[in-house]
């Protein structure tokens, strides 16, 4: 078992703590086990934390990258106390909310962030995470060579796995398979840890806006049938959840609209009419003199000034003279980052050649390179 917890915090699992007078130690008590803890009384969210009631503990075991990490005993596991407490959790002074609506309008890559009155931002999601592709490549390719070799019986002449009968098939792992699966292990937990500080960030810079926060409701099944592995990278939908926990925590509202019954996309607040529009055009342009804008960043200001009781959005001609300048900055800041070499997402609306500069001044020169076994010469 990876984690186990009690169901109060007299009796079975229990964590102690001592009172500042005795030294503010802490201890896992399980039995006649007395399992010290490590405890950061310098950082303020543990801090905070301790003050309140202990309700109940639980004991969760992870993997480490091998048994040489630091912390790990010798079967690569480290421990970890978890406490559940009564009370709210700490909010820090920088992240305090703020009192705009916002409106935002989510992509499988990208994010588009429109308040009332501050500036609109269009930006891709988890922007800095850069997975290592090319060392993950190398080490599902050594898993799948290790375990060819430590299980020969299971594969046929031409190397492919032979079909289960009414025994299944036994697979032998070797020592050198389990630390290869460890590594590439180690390297998803990373980029998933680095994907959820982002998130966290993210959600940190809205809330600093606002908490009341008007979103379209979307299906993000359909998005990883349709666009792939790639919505699994960015997860959009982890950062609604965790959105979503921190706009209750902070007293907030998060109102979710259907699709179907909004059409944001397809909507044009000048002529109050609906236009469908293909996924392909990425500006919003129509005959009454609205546009060109950018169709997330519209999208993302037309959820901001909707009514929750008629689902129409309904902007006044002054608020509108101000946020189509906010919006238009907004791409102006996004058409400098293409110029300065930056790749953006094709649903931005920036095409591709636009977006890409040489990274040498240098012209191309022909050399020897080598390709499948043989040196050719570039032409």
């Amino acid at each position: 078992m990876n984690s186990i917890e009690g169901k109060r915090n007299d009796t079975g699992l229990r964590f102690v703590l001592q009172s500042p007078q005795e030294g503010n130690q802490g201890w896992l008590v399980w039995g006649k086990d007395r399992l010290p803890a490590l405890i950061d009384w310098h950082d303020p969210v543990v801090h905070h934390g301790l003050r309140h009631r202990i309700k109940y503990a639980r004991l969760v075991r992870r993997k480490a990258s091998s048994p040489n990490a630091q912390g790990a005993d010798v079967h690569g596991y480290r421990f970890y106390v978890q406490l559940v407490l009564e009370g709210m959790p700490y909010q820090k002074p920088k992240n305090m909310p703020g009192h705009e609506i916002i409106g935002l309008d989510l992509g499988p890559s990208t994010i588009a962030i429109v308040s009332r009155e501050n500036e609109a931002r269009l930006i891709p999601l988890c922007e800095e995470l850069k997975p290592d592709a090319r060392k993950k490549r190398r080490l599902v390719r050594k898993l799948d060579r290790q375990r060819r070799a430590n299980n020969p019986q299971n594969y046929d002449e031409k190397g492919r796995i032979k079909k289960q009968g009414k025994r299944p098939l036994t697979w032998k792992n070797s020592k050198g398979y389990l630390a290869t699966r460890r590594r590439l292990a180690h390297q998803e937990h990373k980029l998933a840890s680095h994907r959820k500080s982002l998130h966290g960030k993210l959600v940190n810079e809205i809330i600093r806006v606002g908490n009341d926060i008007r979103i379209e409701k979307i299906s993000y099944t359909g998005w990883q049938k349709q666009f792939g592995k790639s919505v699994g990278m960015h997860a959009p939908g982890m950062l609604i959840d965790h959105l979503r926990r921190t706009v209750a925590r902070t007293g907030g509202t998060l109102q979710e609209f259907a699709t179907r019954t909004t059409k944001l996309s397809q909507y044009c607040h000048g002529c109050m009419t609906y236009e469908k529009k293909p996924l392909s055009q990425r500006w919003h342009q129509c005959a009454c003199g609205i546009g060109p804008i950018q169709r997330d960043l519209y999208s993302a200001l037309l959820a901001a000034y909707l009514n929750p009781t008629f689902i129409i959005p309904s902007i006044a001609h002054e608020e509108w003279e101000g946020a189509e300048l906010r919006l238009r900055a907004a791409m102006e800041r996004l058409c400098q980052r293409a110029k300065e070499g930056k790749i953006l997402p094709r649903s931005v609306g920036i095409t591709r050649a636009g977006a890409r500069l040489p990274k040498s001044l240098r012209s191309p020169q022909q050399g020897l390179v080598y390709r499948r076994g043989r040196l050719e010469e570039l032409k």
